[in-house]
């Protein structure tokens, strides 16, 4: 769903965060943007609202697999009234493009072991929108298919031999929380889907468009 006022929505975000860097006394400054959506989100075209901090206490964000900057991200779509599973809004210190690199080296590495030994691979737990990343990745690759097993935070991603998904899928290794951070989401549910320093909190309320 595409966010309707983007002016309105930035300045909403702007008081959000404002109230959480006065209020914890954080080293952090921000700059919302407008941008075009990537081409995988389901935007219909719409611009989005991205959301960049940085400061001293960035890294705090990204610690623990980006725990915290996650609990930012959903607290500001839920503001916005948006769907969590739909919009990418909060980043900080290039921590998602990285963590995309990871995931995409992932998906290659267990394909390529799925074709190796003719069996299913089953990934730790995640959240939805790594899961989304993962079967978007497999898409691409003819000879692979994947599907996501179990039920709320116990969800995962299994990589089959195209056209094997009566095999059964061994059990996944269970992360540790700094490994993945936010994993799951409690609305996820279901048995299988496809497919520098100061005194004071330097901010940057500006909205611009990319």
């Amino acid at each position: 769903m595409p966010i309707a006022d983007l002016q309105h929505s930035a300045k909403q975000i702007a008081n959000f965060l404002n109230s959480v860097i006065h209020l914890g006394g954080l080293r952090l400054k921000y700059r919302i943007s407008a941008s075009a959506p990537p081409e995988s989100a389901e935007t219909d075209g719409a611009q989005i609202l991205n959301v960049e901090l940085a400061g001293p206490d960035a890294p705090m964000l990204t610690n623990r697999g980006g725990e915290l900057l996650r609990s930012l991200e959903h607290i500001a779509i839920q503001i916005l009234r948006l769907d969590v599973r739909e919009h990418d809004l909060v980043d900080a210190l290039n921590f998602k493009a990285l963590r995309a690199q990871e995931i995409q080296l992932s998906a290659e590495t267990a394909a390529e072991r799925v074709r190796e030994t003719g069996q299913p691979f089953s990934f730790p737990p995640s959240n939805s929108r790594e899961r989304r990343m993962l079967h978007l990745a497999f898409k691409n690759m003819e000879d692979v298919e994947s599907a996501s097993l179990g039920e709320g935070q116990e969800r995962y991603l299994v990589v089959y031999p195209k056209g094997k998904t009566h095999l059964p899928a061994p059990v996944p290794v269970m992360p540790s929380r700094s490994s993945y951070g936010d994993r799951g989401n409690r609305g996820d549910r279901g048995d299988r889907d496809r497919g520098g320093r100061s005194d004071r909190p330097r901010r940057d309320s500006g909205y611009s468009r990319r």
